[in-house]
């Protein structure tokens, strides 16, 4: 079974029943766990983010396989796990979901079979877990489960998207934290108060958005666009004596699937 297209879903499992009211598509897949006990290991990553705890994303986190991760394009994103209970009653916890935000690549390992140790060898859809995450659907000794996913609305965050500005003259690396809403981002531009005129900014790896305009000592915004098409504009967000490194938080969030 590929997807799963209901109106009013309902899983069932072996040991209990999880269901939703909103339209949905299932997919199947499978989970394993990674990071620590304290999801120590799982800060920083391919997307991009450094301190998970600041960056507004926490513990409920996973990297994705080459199937799903899309070159970057997943980061951010939000997905509804389960336990798929029908296969393994004896490793899920009954009627357990929990919602992850993607900050993570999981690569592929050419050296071990697909079924075998290479979970995320293309093309295997696969979630490699926070340990939390994981302990939060299934028991720790399974090691891998089948899971049942989807995508969802991310968590609400707590004040506006947040940038960071990194890189050097000629060469502005933009880094795109705590957004809400669908949470993956499919474009970003940027305007300098001087050139006074919309720059689309190139996806340069996980959510760091390059420009190679000189933008120094003018006052900076930006336009950002979900993958669900919400776009958000944060005018003069960014005052002229910016600062590599410096973080600025909008008044700007995203709020749609």
């Amino acid at each position: 079974m590929g997807s799963l297209f209901v109106s009013f879903s309902c899983i069932l499992f072996f040991l209990g029943v999880f269901c939703s009211t909103l339209s949905a598509a299932w997919q199947e897949a499978h989970a394993t766990f990674y990071g620590g006990s304290d999801a120590s290991e799982t800060m920083q990553g391919a997307c991009g983010y450094g301190n998970l705890y600041s960056d507004g994303y926490g513990v409920k986190t996973a990297a994705l396989s080459t199937a799903l991760f899309n070159d970057g394009k997943a980061c951010g994103g939000c997905y509804q796990i389960v336990c798929d209970a029908g296969k393994v009653p004896q490793w899920c916890r009954k009627g357990k979901h929990i919602r992850i935000t993607v900050t993570n690549f999981c690569p592929p390992n050419d050296t071990l079979p697909s079924d075998n140790g290479g979970w995320c060898n293309p093309p295997r859809k696969h979630f490699d877990m926070s340990q939390p995450a994981f302990e939060r659907i299934a028991i720790y000794e399974a090691g891998i489960v089948p899971i049942f996913y989807r995508k969802v609305k991310c968590s609400q965050k707590s004040g506006g998207i947040r940038f960071t500005i990194n890189g050097h003259d000629y060469f502005q690396l933009v880094l795109l934290t705590n957004v809400g809403g669908v949470g993956d981002i499919s474009n970003v531009w940027v305007k300098g108060s001087k050139t006074n005129e919309w720059e689309e900014m190139t996806r340069n790896w996980g959510v760091n958005f390059h420009s190679l305009k000189y933008l120094n000592g003018q006052s900076l915004s930006f336009r950002v666009r979900s993958s669900s098409g919400e776009t958000k504009t944060a005018e003069d967000l960014v005052p002229s004596n910016w600062q590599f490194g410096q973080t600025y938080t909008s008044n700007i969030q995203f709020s749609k699937l």
